[in-house]
């Protein structure tokens, strides 16, 4: 009976001492860094001339670091290639590489920098997680040798990986994350042969991590949150901006809202290949974010937020839609182009109305009112239902109200960045076939919307109020993870003209820039 009552004691003590030492709420930060480039070179240097441009960019990410932790920062995540760059070949980052250990091995390499090697980049993060007392998250070259025995080892006899580091404020080394979604042109990194489900606990939460395109990929994005339920997801990037859909901040600013999650959001600051675009995203709002193509300077931002969000309703995409009856418009439905994909869409001609648009399986349906409708500017309803094919392929759902670039419908998709049409009101939904879909609300001068929008449980996009700004594109974005290998509706040839025509605007930009 004693024996009984006192471990009673020992449970409810070691309980109250754990949430003591938890934390409700924590302060985040993301660093917009201005990232300083090696000379471009197709010779590799050497590992002293890589190390002078790494160590240069860590002094300006010391900074951030230093001035987050004095804000009372808990963790600071900073870019996608932030420590050296980017427009490489697999020969020339080289020497830009180091051999990161499986943190298993329970690391801190400031105060032993030599256990695996020299490491004198983790050496340096950690040293400076360590003194600030803060989780530093940075995104570096991992490379492992390999050999005959391993039929997919490349030919050089080693492996490269994009990788994410994580150093607590200790120093330690708790996570580390090898990219499994490679873009076009990162042919100098190896995707890992299994994607990697990477988390690690702290007392103000659960924190997964995966890198820039992983975003538009199932794994390991959604299996992070829909399987490891972690709270708060990092995400290094070095992001291109595709406006009307895939600007940085409209699009993970959705992402947190679909998948109902905290993320932090940390974009490289280069506005001559459209980069720029972080932010600290709650569930159900933004709590900071930073656009600036105006200016070469990096941006630290900071903001709150719950450990553990609290749960929104879960919502039922297609429940709304599937109720409303959707009229035939006969001829008066065109196609345009965004990023590739022929949308069917309707010209919004009244300054308010109800409109239906359908390609496939997509019915969308927009409920709205414009302040005033004016004779200089067109705005459409569109629909895609498709595999996109392009730099990627994965297959998408989109609804969406966007403004055109013109009054000629020729230029509706294309890149718009200024408006001048406020809404009262707006009411956006489609017929949905996943659950996967993430809303999007951005306003002029590439500005976001918080608070001013809402989703039902029954899968509708809608206003809360007159919006703060003219609108450039109300959307739901849906992914179709399942679907992504699906027989593509275009034939090979045009799909491997889409292809080819990507790669060389990319070249163009590398080039020109």
């Amino acid at each position: 009976m004693i024996m009984s009552q006192l471990l009673n004691y020992v449970a409810v003590l070691f309980f109250c001492v754990s949430r003591a030492s938890s934390l409700d709420t924590f302060i985040a930060a993301v660093y917009e860094h201005a990232v300083i480039l090696p000379n471009a070179t197709l010779v590799p240097v050497s590992p002293e001339e890589a190390l002078a441009v790494m160590n240069r960019n860590l002094d300006l990410l010391e900074g951030a670091v230093t001035s987050a932790s004095k804000q009372g920062a808990h963790i600071i995540v900073t870019p996608e290639d932030g420590i050296y760059g980017f427009n490489f070949t697999r020969e020339s980052i080289y020497p830009y590489l180091e051999d990161i250990p499986d943190p298993q091995v329970n690391w801190i390499p400031c105060n032993n920098p030599d256990r695996f090697g020299h490491t004198p980049v983790q050496q340096r993060l950690s040293c400076l997680a360590k003194d600030n007392s803060i989780y530093i998250v940075a995104n570096i070259g991992d490379k492992k040798s390999c050999n005959a025995s391993d039929p997919q080892c490349p030919p050089d006899g080693r492996y490269q990986y994009n990788t994410d580091v994580v150093f607590d404020s200790k120093g330690k080394l708790v996570a580390r994350y090898h990219k499994q979604n490679l873009f076009l042109n990162e042919d100098q990194f190896n995707a890992p042969k299994e994607p990697e489900v990477v988390t690690f606990n702290t007392t103000f939460g659960k924190f997964g991590i995966f890198t820039c395109f992983d975003i538009l990929f199932h794994d390991p994005a959604v299996t992070l949150v829909r399987d490891s339920h972690v709270d708060t997801i990092l995400f290094p990037t070095a992001w291109m901006n595709v406006l009307p859909h895939l600007s940085a901040i409209e699009f993970h600013s959705a992402w947190a809202m679909g998948m109902r999650v905290n993320f932090l959001a940390s974009n490289l600051h280069y506005p001559l290949k459209k980069m720029t675009g972080s932010g600290i995203y709650a569930p159900d709002s933004p709590r900071a974010f930073h656009y600036d193509m105006k200016t070469e300077e990096g941006k630290l931002l900071l903001a709150q937020l719950d450990s553990h969000p609290h749960p929104t309703p879960v919502v039922n995409w297609t429940s709304y839609a599937s109720g409303v009856e959707a009229h035939s418009v006969g001829n008066q439905e065109f196609t345009g182009i965004i990023f590739f994909d022929e949308f069917t869409f309707l010209e919004l001609k009244e300054i308010g109305g109800n409109y239906t648009v359908c390609q496939r399986d997509l019915c969308c349906h927009l409920s709205y009112k414009m302040s005033e409708k004016r004779s200089d500017e067109v705005y459409a309803l569109g629909a895609f239902d498709g595999l996109h094919t392009v730099e990627g392929s994965y297959y998408l759902q989109i609804c969406t109200l966007l403004k055109c670039k013109t009054t000629d419908l020729h230029t509706c998709g294309d890149s718009v960045e200024t408006a001048s049409t406020r809404f009262e009101m707006f009411s956006l939904s489609g017929t949905f076939g996943t659950q996967y879909v993430f809303p999007e609300v951005l306003l002029s001068e590439i500005q976001l919307a918080p608070g001013e929008f809402q989703v039902s449980s029954d899968g509708r996009l809608f206003s809360l109020k007159p919006t703060s700004g003219p609108v450039l594109t109300v959307t739901l974005f849906g992914r179709l993870y399942e679907k992504d290998s699906a027989p593509n509706t275009l034939s090979d040839l045009t799909t491997q003209a889409l292809r080819v025509m990507f790669i060389v605007i990319l070249i163009v930009y590398s080039l020109y820039w």
